[in-house]
């Protein structure tokens, strides 16, 4: 398993995702909320919202919430781990944006 601590760039859909699952939901849940924050430009299938909510518990950014047996409805919620990859990334844009605007519009750090 690879390093929790090695964050890296997230994709935007892991981002909306991880920012989601800062309260406890469903799939389904997830996906609508991903296109509300996004403001409908990030639009995740089931299989890519699947594939990523593996991954992520693999990395132990989420976990599943213990449910109703008979549901089908899995709840996930974010980690620690999973809020400093959020918060990291954050940074990572912050310092993108700031040497973006200190370039081409010149306002100072």
């Amino acid at each position: 398993m690879a390093d929790t601590k090695d964050f890296g760039a997230l994709t935007e859909g892991v981002y909306y995702i991880l920012l989601s699952l800062l309260t406890p939901m469903h799939g389904y849940g997830i996906m609508q909320n991903v296109k509300l924050l996004s403001n409908e430009r990030v639009e995740l299938g089931a299989g890519t919202l699947y594939g990523a909510l593996s991954t992520l518990a693999e990395r132990g950014w989420i976990e599943l919430l213990q449910g109703d047996q008979d549901s089908r409805k899995k709840e996930y919620r974010i980690t620690a781990d999973g809020r400093s990859a959020v918060r990291n990334e954050m940074a990572r844009l912050d310092e993108l944006l700031a040497n973006g605007k200190k370039l081409i519009i010149g306002e100072p750090e």
